[in-house]
């Protein structure tokens, strides 16, 4: 064989290699998303979980805040979104197309402080919460935290009250709550990812919150469930519908969703928060992931479809050791007939 012969050979295989690579590449679905922090440990295990049945779709998730990831959606400089708040009506106007709220999983928003003194866990109600964040509560020996929590020596300390920065899905389940248990704090307050606080210093992300928290004895805030069991934060039982004081736990988040199929919309949305019932822990809420009805990019719609029908279903066993609770199945199956409006093709 001639050296040129050999030459045209290795030219040809050069080629071959270049051109399967291509056909490789152009079967790997990239979707980016970013949104809500309250879902994002869940969220990243499910990404690399699914990675290994499905190699041929990669999924990138940005951790920015639910205000965050609605706006980047609407702008559709991501595939999806994702929020621990449903969409305002204004917000819905101002999307090119109709979108579709997936509840994901359930997660819970726990009060946090920081009191070296106090071993044993507290107790809080929604309406000294509410005061606490109101300025009408200001010391941590005050009578109505001491008539909670009788069998403690608190501190005569300053409470120091930290909030979010920025606007949050986490903001908007803590105000939610309050301001069903609270009608001055609905008043003063209301309920929205991002509020005037009347006292308090913010931190940005739940990472933020509990960084001030370490720092400031006498501190008290609210994050997410995960983040205070990561950060090894002091969190207290908070006193539900029912009377009782429950402290968040996979069983006491999943207890709020019990009855929520029967209760959702046919939009998906619902707030569980100070839902009735015992065992019920009260601030609890679904984080959703958003989606277009009607996406442009057809090829990111069949595999972010295919991914979310993994999560609801075989997806749900990595929740509890996560911190977070299990879609209730009658959920789930209302959830993955919603999934068909979505238009693949």
């Amino acid at each position: 064989m001639t050296l040129r012969a050999l030459r045209a050979i290795r030219s040809l295989g050069c080629a071959g290699a270049v051109l399967l690579g291509a056909v490789l590449s152009a079967q790997v679905v990239q979707i980016n998303g970013a949104g809500a922090t309250l879902p994002f440990p869940l969220y990243s295990k499910w990404i690399d979980e699914y990675a290994k049945v499905r190699p041929d779709t990669r999924i990138n998730y940005q951790s920015v805040g639910s205000g965050a990831g609605i706006r980047l959606l609407v702008a559709q400089t991501v595939f999806f979104g994702a929020t621990d708040t449903p969409m305002t009506p204004e917000e819905a106007r101002q999307a090119p197309g109709s979108i579709l709220h997936v509840p994901t999983v359930l997660g819970a928003v726990v009060p946090v402080y920081n009191l070296p003194t106090v071993r044993t866990p507290l107790r809080f109600s929604g309406a000294v919460l509410a005061d606490i964040y109101l300025g009408r509560i200001v010391r941590w020996n005050d009578a109505a935290i001491a008539a909670l929590n009788p069998d403690v020596a608190l501190p005569a300390l300053d409470i120091i009250v930290v909030h979010r920065s920025e606007g949050s899905g986490t903001t908007y389940i803590w105000v939610d709550f309050l301001s069903k248990v609270s009608a001055e704090f609905m008043r003063r307050v209301g309920v929205n990812a991002a509020v005037n606080w009347p006292v308090g210093v913010g931190g940005k992300g739940n990472e933020g919150v509990a960084g001030l928290l370490k720092q400031l004895p006498g501190s008290l805030g609210y994050v997410e469930l995960i983040y205070a069991v990561q950060s090894r934060i002091a969190y207290g039982a908070v006193q539900n519908a029912a009377g009782e004081f429950v402290t968040a736990t996979v069983a006491s988040v999943t207890a709020a969703a019990t009855a929520a199929a029967s209760r959702t919309a046919p939009d998906l949305w619902l707030s569980i928060t100070n839902a009735p019932g015992r065992g019920v822990y009260p601030i609890s809420s679904f984080s959703w992931m958003l989606l277009y009805e009607n996406p442009r990019d057809k090829p990111q719609a069949r595999a972010m479809v295919q991914f979310l029908r993994w999560a609801l279903t075989d997806g749900q066993r990595y929740c509890e050791a996560l911190g977070y609770a299990r879609l209730p199945p009658d959920l789930v199956r209302l959830e993955l007939a919603a999934l068909t409006k979505i238009k693949i093709s």
